[in-house]
Formats: structure tokens, C-alpha cells, sequence
């Protein structure tokens, strides 16, 4: 019977503690949670307060009672914005797909592909990834003038089809895969081509849905590049939109405005990461993984 009650009273305080730990995990996450969010809770406030309210808040207000979507329509008229949003999803998609094909090749090639100098050649590509980007964009802004492809989708695209990262990331997942399959598919007389695409891509797809993923982001939010290549307004992308709405003054007096396009830049990165939040990180704990 005592030690019936002596399990009884420990049980109860393994219970309290963990009841003590979640209260306190919880607590953390909900606080911290509230200062990542924050910003775009302000973000999508300031979008749609009048520009007489916004500015007529002497202390800012956490709420509005007069929502109005007037921003809206202003930054889609003061700048030709839909036609950034045009360009942008153009140079996304195409740098995306080209990217993922020579990263999908190269990740094979060293992952499965027995050739002389292999581990050379990987252990120097990795090298590259020691060497900042800012570094090598004056070598790019120079090769694309000279190839006089300034102002053109190609010389947006074409620095970005490549990425270090990425096909590491890549390789390292092909090569969980076992070579058991690679010789009996060899044995069966298919080709590399068809046992990548018929094995390797299927089994390592939500890796390539992370790389995807990432990709678009990355393209969407690109900044100095697009400003370096592109002074002609056919060519401009999002981030050179947001720049011109500074520039022409809406954006430094008109902050409901400014804010109100960061929202439309914004959105659709957000709502794609929420949809694939659970394949980017399998795909991502997937190919840290080895063995």
C-alpha cells in the first residue's frame, strides 16, 4: 500500500513538471511567435489605413476602424506594378526550371557517375561556396555587358541557373540511395538518363520540391542584380518596383501606399511557404541526412 501511494505521489510529480515544462515551452513559442509576426501584422494595418489616418496618429494604433483599399489601387497606378509582377513571375519561372536541370545533372554526375578527377573537381565546387556572391557580381555585370545582354530576360537569368548549394544538397540525397539499384537497373541495360529519371527523381523528390521552392523565393526577392542589368522599366522586376515607388516620392510620403506593395510583393511567397512548409523541411532534414 505505501508504495502504491509512493508511485501515486511520484507520478503526480513527473505529471506537475511536465505540465511546468509545456507551460513554459509554450510560453516562449507564443512570445516569439508574436515578434516574428509582428511586422507583417503592421505591415498589412498600415496598408489599409487612409493616408489623413495614418498620418493623423499622433501614437500608432494597433487596430483601424475605417479599412480601406485605396493603397491598393494607388500603387497599382503609380507605377505599373502588374507589369513587375509580369516580368518577375517570367524570370522566376525560367530561372527555376533551367536550375533545376543543371542541378538535377550535375547532382547525378557526382553522386552515381565514376569519372577521372570526381572528388577533385566536387571538393573545389564546394569551394566556391567560401567565395561571397557580392563577389563575383562584377564579374557578371561586366560579361553580361560585354555579350550585350544588358536589359534582356537572358542576362537576368542566366547568372542565377547555378547554385553550389543547391547541388550539393542534391548530391548528398542522390547518394542515399543505394547502389544496389544503380547495377541491377544497369544489368536490366537502362540507360543513366532513364534510371535518374524513372529511380532517383521520384525517390528524392521532396528534396526537389525544397530546391524548388527555395529557388522561387530566391528569384522573387533578387535585388541588387535586377537593379545592376535592368534600367530599362519593360525589364524591371518587383524589387525594382518597390525602388521606383520610393523614388517618385509615393513611398516616402505616403507610407499606407509603400506598405500596401510590399503586401502584393509579399503575399504569394508567404501563402507557397505555408502550403509547402512540411515538404521544405523533410526535404531539407532529407538531405542532411546520410546513410
Amino acid at each position: 500500500m505505501e508504495k502504491r501511494v509512493e508511485f501515486q505521489n511520484l507520478e503526480r510529480a513527473a505529471k506537475g513538471k511536465r505540465i511546468a515544462r509545456n507551460i513554459i515551452i509554450y510560453t516562449f513559442l507564443t512570445l516569439w511567435a508574436v515578434l516574428v509576426l509582428f511586422p507583417f501584422y503592421w505591415m498589412i494595418l498600415s496598408s489599409v489605413k487612409s493616408y489623413g489616418a495614418y498620418n493623423g496618429e499622433f501614437i500608432p494604433k494597433l487596430y483601424t476602424l475605417n479599412p480601406t483599399l485605396e493603397n491598393y489601387k494607388e500603387v497599382f497606378t503609380a507605377v505599373p506594378l502588374a507589369d513587375y509582377l509580369v516580368n518577375t513571375l517570367i524570370f522566376t519561372l525560367a530561372t527555376t526550371a533551367i536550375m533545376l536541370v543543371v542541378t538535377v545533372l550535375a547532382a547525378f554526375s557526382f553522386a552515381r557517375l565514376d569519372f577521372k578527377g570526381k572528388n577533385l573537381a566536387f571538393t573545389l565546387f564546394l569551394a566556391l561556396m567560401m567565395i561571397p556572391s557580392e563577389l563575383v557580381v562584377i564579374t557578371n555585370f561586366m560579361t553580361v555587358t560585354e555579350l550585350d545582354l544588358r536589359n534582356t530576360f537572358m542576362g537576368l537569368i542566366l547568372p542565377s541557373v547555378a547554385s553550389v548549394f543547391y547541388i550539393y544538397l542534391l548530391k548528398e540525397n542522390f547518394a542515399q540511395i543505394p547502389d544496389e539499384l544503380y547495377y541491377a537497373a544497369k544489368v536490366d541495360g537502362t540507360s543513366d538518363f532513364k534510371y535518374l529519371w524513372k529511380v532517383m527523381i521520384p525517390i528524392c523528390k521532396p528534396t526537389l520540391i525544397t530546391v524548388t521552392i527555395l529557388k522561387v523565393i530566391e528569384c522573387w526577392n533578387s535585388f541588387v542584380w535586377p537593379r545592376l542589368v535592368t534600367d530599362n522599366e519593360a525589364y524591371f522586376l518587383v524589387s525594382n518596383g518597390i525602388q521606383e515607388i520610393r523614388e517618385n516620392g509615393l513611398g516616402r510620403e505616403n507610407i499606407p501606399a509603400m506598405m500596401a506593395a510590399v503586401v502584393v510583393i509579399s503575399v504569394p511567397l508567404i501563402v507557397l511557404f505555408l502550403i509547402f512548409r512540411k515538404k521544405i523541411m523533410a526535404g531539407v532534414s532529407r538531405g542532411g541526412m546520410k546513410g
